[in-house]
């Protein structure tokens, strides 16, 4: 499923398009494509209809930068889905994508400073797994501690975990989101085999899955609301915000909700809980 990412991102690129959305006109009759032809790429952008086709077809491999940026603008890319562009071009060339650093310990600063916070909060990889968790992140993902350490992934739990199809809400929004989120880490991360193992996995075994991930949408998640109706504290709104960890690939994710809210007094309880039932200390990988 991974063999031609970059022909493959630009044929969803233009599923997308209309003819009106890139100052063409839409013509008479039925259309037998979702958006734009590959010719009309062509036509939008200066490359010539053959070339084009090899590329999306990926018996081309090492499109110029310049032709990189008049995709980019032909297809009204934003900034985010122009650098994924460009690096799967620099994949799909077998170029190396610059190493991006990474650790599976995390720093003992780090664990200390979860413990201090008074909200939910983890340590995520670039994939994903959850590296190490306070009480409350803990139990915010209600029965992710089901699993061994090892297997407790957030996008994992998001589409194989029943529980998690209850927990948040709207499911499919959220799930939607994550794969948009994980294409980008893909994109930064073409070769690593343990990305492209949970790709796999998640492929396998979730129906969801392989559609979202076939629309390749592309967008990071930093910050937001997520809404969540918690078994044993009932439903919650908590916004959320996603802090990168300094010389690794690590982030912390933290939850938070307005004070004298009954968002805020659902998370007090909800502190109340994880202290019962996990640990004092932040739980982590060893």
């Amino acid at each position: 499923m991974v063999s031609n990412e970059l022909g493959s991102f630009l044929r969803a690129c233009r599923d997308r398009r209309k003819p009106g959305d890139v100052g063409l006109p839409s013509g008479t009759g039925v259309r037998r494509t979702p958006g734009l032809r590959r010719e009309e790429v062509a036509a939008i952008t200066g490359i010539s209809s053959d070339y084009y086709t090899r590329l999306e077809q990926g018996r081309e491999r090492h499109p110029s930068d310049a032709v990189l940026e008049a995709l980019a603008r032909g297809l009204l890319l934003d900034a985010t889905e122009r650098q994924h562009l460009h690096n799967l071009a620099r994949h799909a060339s077998g170029a190396r994508n610059p190493e991006q650093p990474e650790a599976e310990a995390v720093r003992l600063s780090v664990l200390r400073l979860l413990d201090t916070l008074a909200g939910p909060a983890y340590v995520l990889n670039r994939r994903n797994d959850m590296l190490a968790a306070n009480p409350a992140g803990l139990a915010l993902l209600a029965d992710i501690d089901q699993w061994p350490a090892h297997r407790r992934n957030t996008t994992r739990y998001l589409f194989l975990h029943p529980t998690a199809r209850k927990l948040m809400a709207p499911w499919a929004e959220i799930a939607e989101n994550s794969v948009a989120d994980l294409r980008a880490t893909f994109g930064d991360n073409p070769a690593d085999t343990r990305l492209k193992a949970l790709i796999d996995e998640l492929a396998l075994k979730s129906e969801e899955f392989p559609a979202m991930w076939a629309r390749h949408e592309v967008q990071p998640k930093s910050v937001g609301i997520k809404n969540f109706d918690h078994p044993a504290v009932g439903p919650m709104s908590l916004t959320y915000e996603v802090l990168g960890i300094s010389g690794t690939d690590q982030r912390i994710v933290v939850y938070q909700a307005e004070p004298d809210t009954p968002d805020h007094d659902a998370l007090e309880l909800l502190n109340l809980v994880a202290r019962r039932d996990h640990p004092a200390v932040p739980e982590h990988r060893t």
